[in-house]
């Protein structure tokens, strides 16, 4: 989420956007921009043929959480809030006056689906991930009633992810970060809401916070951000491995800083309908000049990500282009 979790970090993370969404149809000239919309932490997930998104976003500064929906990723639909703070009774248990509602991830089984967030800052107190659940991936979400996952000694429990093993079935969760940058990995319960054990494995290197899991022809790719959130050097990474848990190859930078745009990172990877088309949601600062650090809101932005011959991925180029389907495209074509 963040690097250096301080008071005066987490205010200005929670400034990240402004009550009006901008989206990839720009409402005022109808054109289909990138980035697509102001925000962070873009977790994006498939559910059909429909990409869901779900930011760290706070209009007017309240922690909660939003979705938004997409067929061609440049028309998005604003499914608003759908997790409050003040639905979690547990937030407050640390006896903490502010908390800020970052990086969620949402993941579907058996027809109900399972959205997991950071709770933060980290400072006197850990910060926590919790789960709420709901049946439809608009939500609204109920919390399961507790904190999945505290941090402390040395590890900051934030930047959920949870990966199904096409293999195994299995579900497998991933999360930390930033205090510590330390990698945990554990296998899911079937209920979702709990662990069946934690796998110990090795943080890969370069790892600030931010994992997610793919899998494609046989090979399981980790990437992560690495850096400072704030500034020019953070940047997307990733390793390779035979399994769903390591131990991993690392493999190089995906996203880098730019002349124009800096400091990308916090993504997600996902697969287009019934295609081998992927792509990559990540955020950065839009037009950001020097090495940082910058003020203002990031920005959600989608390219096209591919894989080369063998298991490498090649390098993102970060472009102003509207996303799209390649396949819708080049119907239009």
């Amino acid at each position: 989420m963040s690097i250096g979790k301080s008071v005066v970090a987490a205010l200005a993370l929670s400034g990240i956007a402004s009550p009006t969404m901008p989206t990839a149809s720009n409402q005022k000239t109808g054109v289909a921009t990138n980035p697509v919309m102001v925000g962070a932490d873009p977790h994006v997930t498939m559910v059909a043929d429909r990409a869901w998104l779900y930011p760290t976003h706070h209009p007017g500064g309240v922690p909660r959480f939003y979705a938004f929906s997409s067929t061609d990723l440049r028309k998005w639909t604003d499914h608003g809030p759908v997790l409050s703070f003040a639905d979690v009774k547990w937030i407050k248990d640390d006896g903490q006056d502010v908390h800020y509602a970052w990086a969620p991830a949402m993941i579907e089984r058996n027809g109900r689906y399972y959205f997991y967030f950071s709770v933060g800052p980290q400072g006197r107190t850990p910060a926590r991930i919790g789960v709420a659940v709901g049946n439809s991936p608009s939500g609204p979400f109920r919390d399961s009633g507790r904190p999945l996952l505290t941090g402390g000694n040395g590890f900051e429990a934030i930047d959920p992810m949870v990966f199904r093993d096409p293999r195994s079935g299995r579900h497998y969760f991933y999360a930390g970060g930033s205090a510590g940058a330390t990698l945990r990995v554990f296998e899911m319960n079937d209920d979702m809401v709990s662990f069946r054990r934690e796998i110990k494995v090795a943080t890969p290197p370069k790892f600030t916070e931010g994992p997610f899991v793919h899998f494609r022809n046989g090979v399981y790719y980790l990437s992560y951000s690495h850096g400072g959130w704030r500034d020019r050097s953070y940047s997307a990474h990733y390793a390779t491995s035979s399994t769903p848990v390591g131990p991993w190859r690392y493999r190089g930078a995906i996203l880098t800083s730019d002349f124009r745009h800096k400091g990308p990172g916090h993504h997600s990877i996902f697969q287009g309908p019934g295609t081998d088309e992927w792509y990559i949601a990540y955020h950065r600062w839009n037009d950001a000049l020097g090495n940082g650090p910058y003020r203002g809101s990031r920005q959600v932005a989608i390219e096209p990500l591919v894989h080369e011959r063998g298991d490498a991925l090649r390098p993102i180029v970060m472009t102003n282009e509207a996303p799209t389907f390649r396949h819708l495209d080049a119907a239009r074509r």
